[in-house]
């Protein structure tokens, strides 16, 4: 290399470090994308036969996104196209409606909209000391971390927040008659991975709320869930900007894995064949030869987590879980944290040979490196892509932008 060229590469080098040092890990606000207006949604057979994955970084207008500036923008279209066509819409609630009242180490979280009040019992685990103290919701029964060994997070002294979610809606519907109704009536077809992630952002409100007296250090949140809780867990990640770490456990069809790459599969979960009460039931249009007008998918909701950390956990010995889509998922979606220099954000990591939602040992290191960086700022290093059984998948075919 000329002298010339290697000052131009130290000079862009230098560059890109600065602007990654520049982009955010976490942010104060559950949505920074909302004052943006919604694309355009056509119907079915108005939209475009699309056989690869969409470009996450391509704008509605065909333009794309060339500087992580930018990347708000184009979250607000993927966003919003996820809530039109698969979840609906979660309904904005203004802090005035939420009240929280602690009770030793029992949150209780008042949420008052039309009369109606939906309270949300969420219990603490906390570390010994007085805080304040990162902490992982973990989506599940009991405090705890979901499915993830709890040690790793006890001997952090990271809390462990609870959430219950059937005290907003019930893991199998009933439209209409869910606590989440009373509030709001007029939302009939909200699926639940809209509805759940909402009382995690209300939770989170009152964490913020409490500020102090909650003890939880807010800036260093994580959330995680498994097989069906693992879906909640990305979505909450997805919908809420306030999560710093997202860990998406076995999340399956509906979740990390890919509708499109899903559809070529075997006996796993298809956009037919999930379960309706989590999503509109309009969605069925899209089910088989239809998934390809979608406009959007599902490695486009695991770059909504971005710029913050995503951390997917896949286990290839359960067919229905769609895990060679989950990858093909989670290759395509780290693309965007490649973009903006901080593809050590991002991770992914599928191991066989243990049970459903058991996390064996060998994953145990990439859990806590996650934790250590991302919630006790720890300089370790976070790459992480584990998949040996897919190296031969041909990703490129899915992904050709």
């Amino acid at each position: 290399m000329n002298p010339l060229k290697s000052a131009l590469y130290v000079i862009s080098a230098v560059v890109l470090i600065t602007a990654c040092s520049d982009i955010p890990l976490v942010f104060d606000r559950e949505n920074t994308a909302e004052s943006y207006p919604a694309p355009e949604m056509p119907q079915l057979e108005e939209l475009e036969v699309l056989e690869t994955l969409p470009d996450p970084l391509e704008f509605e207008d065909g333009s794309r996104v060339r500087r992580y500036s930018q990347w708000e923008r184009r979250r607000a279209e993927i966003l919003a196209q996820l809530q039109h066509y698969e979840v609906g819409f979660k309904p904005e609630t203004p802090r005035e409606c939420i009240t929280p009242r602690l009770s030793g180490d029992t949150l209780n979280v008042d949420v008052t909209v039309n009369g109606e009040t939906l309270t949300i019992h969420s219990v603490i685990r906390y570390p010994e000391g007085d805080g304040p103290f990162p902490a992982i919701i973990g989506i599940g029964f009991g405090p705890g971390a979901g499915s993830l060994p709890a040690e790793i997070f006890e001997k952090r002294g990271v809390a462990m927040i609870s959430f219950p979610f059937w005290d907003v809606m019930s893991h199998t519907q009933k439209r209409g008659e869910e606590p989440l109704n009373r509030l709001y009536p007029d939302q009939l077809e909200i699926g639940s991975y809209s509805a759940w992630p909402w009382g995690v952002s209300r939770l989170i409100d009152a964490l913020e709320i409490l500020g102090e007296e909650s003890r939880i250090d807010v800036r260093h949140l994580a959330i995680s869930g498994c097989s069906f809780a693992g879906k909640m867990a990305l979505w909450s990640g997805a919908m809420d900007e306030r999560i710093a770490l997202t860990i998406a456990q076995e999340p399956g069809g509906g979740g990390a894995a890919a509708w499109r790459v899903s559809e070529t599969l075997g006996e796993v979960e298809t956009l037919a064949r999930t379960n309706y009460s989590w999503f509109k039931e309009s969605m069925r249009v899209f089910g088989e030869e239809n998934v390809s007008r979608l406009p959007m998918d599902h490695h486009e909701l695991c770059a909504l987590v971005a710029p913050r950390a995503l951390l997917v956990f896949g286990n290839p010995d359960y067919e229905w879980l769609a895990d060679e889509s989950g990858y093909v998922s989670c290759v395509a979606a780290r693309k965007v944290w490649e973009a903006f220099g901080i593809e050590d954000r991002m991770g992914y990591s599928f191991v066989d040979g243990h049970m459903h939602c058991m996390l064996p040992e060998s994953q145990w290191p990439e859990l806590e490196a996650y934790v250590d960086r991302f919630l006790l700022g720890k300089d370790v290093p976070t790459v992480v892509t584990k998949a040996p059984m897919f190296e031969d998948v041909d990703t490129e075919k899915w992904i050709n932008w």
